[in-house]
This record gives structure tokens, C-alpha cells and sequence, in this order.
């Protein structure tokens, strides 16, 4: 009996053992299993990197086969289809502010401005402005357009201002000229060339002109022997040029010419522009892009026109000026001080440093633009 409880001791304690022996056998493949496991994540982490570095690098090269595509297609396109640059030209489409009406001038702070509507050629209406002086400002109150008319027939001399590309008459920089120019006096009037704002037509250089020659000549008929100055701004410069140019073969020259911000041609200006940067170092870059302006029949050479302009010339230049860069500015000048038709006209060019910060059209803020146009125009402001 002893033997046998010690048998089944024996058996007992060697169930034990194998039990134990099982269990560490157990431990030793689960081991073996969490090894496994851990070296099949460690792998799999690494190709998941792999996978998603190699994807971000198939991205970027996809983005720069697009990018490269449409840098080779734009001047393609725009040769193919000149029109385009014409547009990028005029910017007429271009309307800033927004959401404006050009019919309510007040909204601008303009409440001595009439809004109207002349027809330079059949089909073609045209937004203008006329902003009577401030110290009009009380008396033009709630008036109508014969009032406005009348009020042609004061001592104030007027000025014909020709706006740049983009935009519309109602532009702020352009407001706080108008009331700057009228805080010193003067009437002014202002219009949208045919295509911009609220006029109708499409724009081009011709029309644009004879825009403008329309305006001179309808106020001209209004306030006979006064004087009437014509300011052109940054494309109007050209168009100014241009218009004076004919005034002055037909014997009839403006009294003076006030240029802001001007250019020589539109293929230098267009060149020096911030927009042909990418482009400019591209062989054929002329014969892309500066030959389908051309093509427009759009050449605004002011650099031409001053050598058939008789009348007094004053030039408004930024030195900060980034859209037409201030070199082309004073080139111009050195054409016109040169030229032979101008030889007894006052000549004067005006740069504004770049620490004032004018850049391409806030030359309004200038607190010495007012002594500046009376020492040019050799006489005091009307409304001292």
C-alpha cells in the first residue's frame, strides 16, 4: 500500500514536471511568436514609409509636370491668340472696387461730382464725372446738369484726367486725386474709356484716344480761353501723350501736360513689367509676347510723341515704383528735354523718393503736390 501511495506520488510529481515542461515549451513559442510578430510591424512601419515618401515624391513631380505644362502652354497660347494679351493690356475687365455704382459719386465722397453720358461715335456711350471745386462744394448741393454746365463759365481752370488700366473711374486712388485737385481749385472730369466701367464698346488704343480727344474737345466748347491741363496716370500717360501729340499737329495745344507715373512704349513698359518676370529671360520672349501687343495695334510711344509736343511737361515719378519701374519715367523725361518741338516749353521731371512710399499711384499723398503744380503751372491755386 506504502509502494503504491509512493508510485502515485511518483506519477503525480512526474505529471508535474511534464506539465511544467509543456508550459515552458508554451512560453518559449509565444516568445518566438512575439518576435515574430514585432519584426513583421517593424518591417511593415518601414515599407509604409517608404511607400508614403515615394508617394509624396510622385506627387511633386506630377505638380511640376503641370507647372512646367503651363508655363510652356501660356506664351503659346497668347501667341496663337494674341487678343489675350491685349486684355491683360487694358485689365478693363478688371473692376476694383467692386459692387461700386458709378451712377452715385457721393458714395465716393464726391457729393459735388455729376455722373453722365456723352457718345463720342454712334453705339458708343461713355461714363463721365465732373467734379466742381470744394469751395463750389455748398452751392452744387441737389443741382442738375445745366447747373453743373454753368458752372464751366467760373475762373477755375479745369483738368481732364486720362486713368491707367484696371479699375474704373471710381477707383479710390483716383477719388483722392479728384479731391485733391479739387481741394486746390479746379474742375475735373473724368471718364471710363470705352469698355471699362459702365461704358460701353471694347477698348483699344485708337478708341481710347479718340475717347479722350472727344472729352477735350466737349469741354473746350464750355470754357472757351481758361485753361485746361490733361493729367494722365500711369497707361493714361500714354494715352495723353497721344492725345496731345494731335492736338498739337492740328495747332490746338493743350496748356500743359501733367504725366504720372509714365512709360516710354508699352513693349519696354511691358517688359520692365512684374507680370514678365517668369518670361523675360525666355528666348522669343519678344516674339511671344511684346510682337502679339503689337499685333493689337498697341503701341502707346510716348517716346515718340514728345517729339511733336509744344506745350509744357511735368513728370510725376516714384522711385519705389514697381508696376512701370521709375527708370522708364525718367527716360522719357531726358527724350522729352532733348526734344526739338519742346525747345521753349518748361520741361520738369519731380521723383519722390522710395522712403515716402508712393510707389505707383499714391503720389496724391504728397503734401508738396500742391506747391508743385503751382510752380509748374506759373501761378497760384484759383481758390487763393
Amino acid at each position: 500500500m506504502r509502494q503504491r501511495k509512493g508510485s502515485a506520488d511518483h506519477d503525480s510529481s512526474f505529471t508535474g514536471n511534464v506539465t511544467l515542461l509543456d508550459g515552458s515549451s508554451d512560453l518559449k513559442q509565444c516568445h518566438k511568436k512575439t518576435d515574430a510578430a514585432s519584426d513583421s510591424g517593424g518591417s511593415g512601419t518601414a515599407m509604409g514609409r517608404r511607400y508614403r515618401r515615394g508617394g509624396l515624391i510622385w506627387r511633386l513631380r506630377r505638380m511640376l509636370i503641370w507647372v512646367l505644362g503651363i508655363y510652356i502652354a501660356i506664351p503659346v497660347i497668347i501667341k496663337v491668340c494674341p487678343s489675350i494679351q491685349a486684355k491683360l493690356v487694358f485689365l478693363n475687365f478688371v473692376r476694383v472696387p467692386y459692387f461700386i455704382d458709378l451712377k452715385r459719386p457721393q458714395d465716393q465722397g464726391l457729393n459735388h461730382t455729376r455722373n453722365f453720358y456723352l457718345q463720342p461715335e454712334e453705339g458708343i456711350n461713355i461714363g463721365v464725372w465732373h467734379t466742381v471745386p470744394s469751395v463750389m462744394w455748398r452751392e452744387a448741393q441737389a443741382k442738375d446738369a445745366e447747373w453743373y454746365d454753368k458752372s464751366f463759365q467760373s475762373s477755375h481752370p479745369v483738368i481732364l484726367y486720362l486713368h491707367g488700366n484696371a479699375g474704373t473711374r471710381g477707383g479710390d486712388h483716383r477719388v483722392q486725386l479728384y479731391k485733391v485737385l479739387s481741394s486746390l481749385g479746379y474742375h475735373v472730369v473724368t471718364f471710363d474709356y470705352r469698355g471699362w466701367g459702365d461704358s460701353e464698346g471694347s477698348p483699344s488704343e485708337k478708341g481710347m484716344t479718340s475717347d479722350a480727344l472727344f472729352l477735350y474737345q466737349w469741354i473746350k466748347q464750355r470754357i472757351g480761353q481758361k485753361p485746361l491741363y490733361i493729367w494722365g496716370h500711369s497707361l493714361g500717360t500714354g494715352v495723353a501723350t497721344n492725345l496731345v501729340r494731335r492736338l498739337c499737329d492740328r495747332g490746338t495745344p493743350p496748356d500743359a501736360l501733367i504725366l504720372e507715373s509714365p512709360f516710354t512704349n508699352i513693349r519696354e513698359e511691358a517688359k520692365s513689367h512684374p507680370f514678365s518676370m517668369v518670361y523675360r529671360y525666355l528666348p522669343g520672349f519678344d516674339w511671344f509676347f511684346l510682337d502679339s501687343i503689337t499685333a493689337n495695334g498697341i503701341r502707346f510711344a510716348s517716346d515718340e510723341n514728345v517729339n511733336h509736343i509744344s506745350c509744357p511737361v511735368l513728370i510725376l515719378h516714384a522711385e519705389d515704383d514697381t508696376v512701370v519701374p521709375f527708370q522708364l519715367g525718367k527716360k522719357l523725361y531726358d527724350l522729352a528735354a532733348q526734344s526739338k518741338s519742346l525747345n521753349g516749353h518748361k520741361v520738369q521731371f519731380i521723383p519722390f523718393p522710395s522712403s515716402l512710399g508712393y510707389r505707383h499711384k499714391f503720389i496724391y499723398k504728397s503734401p508738396q503736390l500742391p506747391n508743385i503744380l503751382s510752380d509748374f503751372l506759373s501761378a497760384p491755386h484759383p481758390h487763393m
